[in-house]
């Protein structure tokens, strides 16, 4: 099915047949915003939660800001006062991070909280403590053994950072369960038949999301090749969206005018299918990428774990020289 198959279509022809008593589009469209509002909120942006993050982002950046612009004139030193235990302090929220991946294998502590819990506690903890560190070295360089602690430190958080990327694409949200393929494939299927309970070119619209659909799972197994996909898959998702809103809009407009009904009643139904051919494209896209990130995601686990190991080396080894040699 070509991009021009709605455009093909006879709107008027197809119009011509509706009952022009079917008055129940408003009441349509609010029923199947209210049901994806909360069946499918996976797919949906979250403004709160990225108004949360970025606050929480520009706070350590303001702070670290703050310790550099005052290096000189802090007075803290590594080896005493508030400098000696703000490393401290950092060095135990850095041995926490450990709880994290002991959960997974100790059960008695799998009943204390939920993985999003523990999840976000380890992302927190590691942000916390590498400030403190950065307070306590007071943004210097010193001795081999500290100098190899704070760089083993900053690699690990800047691991971290780009893990949480990762970890939100292959999960429903940042602290949600674990998506798979199969399951938003069905999102996008219970969406498509959705959309078919709204609109009456609802076969010529599914035609072409079933395509998409299909270009969707054909993503590449290389991580190269999927560098390259994933921007192609994005541009032809937008193009798909836009062009069955404004097919869906004229429909409703033609239809809307016949039957006689107010512009409210238009914008409704109008609204209702824009947001579920939203919803669709979202699942396909999250389905292509899905593999492609997994893979990334499987490869900085590698990487991860055992730096945060050597880390925990480093920094016992720096603990041990400052306090004895």
């Amino acid at each position: 099915m070509t991009d021009s198959a709605i455009s093909d279509y006879s709107v008027e022809r197809f119009i011509a047949r509706r009952r022009p008593n079917d008055d129940r589009a408003a009441v349509a469209a609010s029923r199947l915003r209210t049901r994806t509002r909360s069946d499918f909120a996976q797919y949906r942006t979250r403004p709160l939660a990225n108004v949360i993050s970025i606050a929480f982002s520009i706070a350590v950046v303001v702070v670290l800001w703050i310790g550099w612009i005052n290096r000189d004139d802090s007075g803290l030193t590594p080896k005493s006062g508030v400098g000696y235990w703000l490393g401290i302090a950092g060095s135990g929220l850095m041995l926490l991070l450990l709880l994290y991946p002991l959960r997974k294998r100790m059960r008695s502590l799998r009943v204390i909280g939920t993985v999003a819990f523990w999840f976000r506690a380890h992302m927190i903890l590691g942000v916390f403590g590498s400030v403190l560190v950065l307070w306590h070295a007071n943004f210097r360089l010193g001795s081999v053994n500290s100098n190899v602690a704070l760089l083993t430190m900053l690699v690990v958080a800047i691991s971290g950072v780009f893990g949480r990327y990762l970890y939100s694409k292959i999960h429903f949200g940042l602290y949600g369960p674990k998506a798979g393929v199969r399951d938003i494939l069905a999102d996008a299927d219970a969406l498509k038949k959705l959309i078919g309970a709204n609109l009456p070119i609802a076969d010529r619209m599914a035609a072409q999301l079933n395509a998409f659909a299909q270009l969707g799972t054909t993503a590449p197994k290389g991580v190269l090749a999927g560098l390259v996909f994933l921007p192609v898959i994005s541009w032809r998702g937008t193009t798909v969206r836009r062009r069955l809103i404004a097919d869906a809009r004229q429909v409703i407009a033609i239809e809307g005018r016949r039957l006689g009904r107010p512009q409210r009643v238009r914008h409704q139904q109008l609204a209702g299918v824009a947001d579920l051919v939203t919803l669709h494209v979202a699942a396909v896209k999250k389905a292509a990428a899905f593999a492609f990130y997994e893979r990334l995601f499987r490869l900085w686990h590698v990487f991860h774990v055992p730096l945060f190991f050597l880390l925990v080396i480093a920094a016992i080894i720096h603990v041990f020289a400052a306090h004895f040699f």
